[in-house]
């Protein structure tokens, strides 16, 4: 009697609100998927062991690492990284998200290769927050606590995690 295994499979999923298809391996990781098949390079691989949170996307509105995510477990979900941060300003451009503006006003970066995973898991956590309450220095820690920066020092990212709060509080 033999056996079928299944070594590809075709993933369905939308990425930053664009539905998106793809024959991958079945053991290829969301951010190889996302890197390597679908040309979305910002979401960066620093660790591949989930530690350093550079890989981090949002899946189903979500924070996940996705170098430990097989693509195949995303079929069907959406998928929001660095690129769908911003939105479109409907004149040709586009608007920097809140935790964006801030990053760049703060000077919350340096070399930037933890950047997009700081922007993604920030931007949802400020998102899923009460925005009318001020945000406590607990919640902060918290929002940078899972991911790595080894130029910073998470100063000026503290700083603007406290920034990008007031700013969506005041919007």
């Amino acid at each position: 009697m033999s056996t079928s295994v299944d070594t590809e499979r075709t993933v369905s999923l939308t990425v930053n609100g664009v539905p998106r298809e793809a024959r991958v391996p079945v053991r290829r990781v969301l951010s190889d998927l996302l890197r390597d098949d679908l040309g979305l390079t910002g979401t960066h691989v620093g660790c591949a062991h989930g530690v350093c949170g550079s890989c981090t996307v949002l899946v189903d509105g979500d924070p996940v690492r996705s170098c430990l995510v097989l693509a195949v477990q995303v079929d069907g979900g959406a998928v929001t990284t660095v690129e769908g941060l911003a939105r479109d300003d409907h004149q040709g451009g586009q608007v920097l998200h809140p935790v964006q503006e801030a990053f760049r006003e703060c000077h919350a970066l340096q070399c930037g290769y933890c950047t997009p995973g700081f922007l993604v898991t920030i931007a949802a956590g400020l998102e899923a927050r009460d925005r009318s309450a001020e945000i406590t220095e607990e919640e902060v820690d918290d929002l940078v606590g899972g991911n790595l920066c080894r130029c910073t020092g998470y100063a000026n990212i503290k700083k603007a995690v406290r920034h990008a709060a007031a700013a969506m509080r005041d919007a």
